[in-house]
């Protein structure tokens, strides 16, 4: 994965109803270990990884990745948006394209968060990239992320095996100004 080009990062923090779409802080650590440690929430992304692990490789400010958003609900990381060009993806359709993840703590799920935020970065992006596709790759399996896929307007591209079950594609068609 590599950045989104020229844009200048993080831009300004991205506000919505109920969300703060910003770059990453010192009080975001905790939340960050928590998120990438949980087993509910690597539930088809392969496994956690070790706490002891996250506890002594998680620098005290995470690192401000071009693309990677954090997402804050009244003061708190709740989860992560990451929008990255996908230049090493394994399928020819989503190569070199800018890829959507996510990634919210269990207690976020099912309010909506997640919908919110990555409309809110879809938006962002289409405005500092107008006219580029976004892809979405997620386990078939992973009903809550098929269900946020349509949501967001991804249609599916293909299906394939990958890490030991299937896996699908969708992309969202670039919105365009008309004018």
């Amino acid at each position: 994965m590599e950045d989104l080009g020229h844009i200048t990062w993080p831009p300004e923090p991205i506000r919505t109803e109920r969300l703060v779409l910003r770059a990453p802080e010192a009080r975001d650590r905790t939340a960050f270990i928590e998120l990438l440690a949980s087993a509910q929430v690597h539930a088809f992304l392969g496994g956690p990884r070790a706490r002891d692990e996250l506890e002594r490789g998680t620098p005290a400010v995470p690192e401000p990745w071009p693309g990677s958003f954090v997402v804050d609900l009244d003061g708190s990381m709740i989860g992560q948006i990451l929008l990255r060009r996908a230049t090493g993806h394994r399928r020819p359709a989503a190569a070199g394209k800018a890829d959507l993840g996510y990634l919210f703590l269990p207690r976020a799920w099912g309010h909506g968060y997640a919908a919110e935020a990555c409309a809110a970065a879809l938006s962002w992006f289409d405005g500092a990239l107008p006219g580029e596709p976004v892809v979405l790759t997620t386990q078939s399996a992973n009903g809550r992320s098929m269900r946020l896929a349509a949501k967001l307007g991804f249609t599916e591209v293909e299906r394939f095996e990958a890490w030991g079950a299937e896996q699908w594609l969708g992309m969202r068609t670039p919105v365009t100004v008309a004018g």
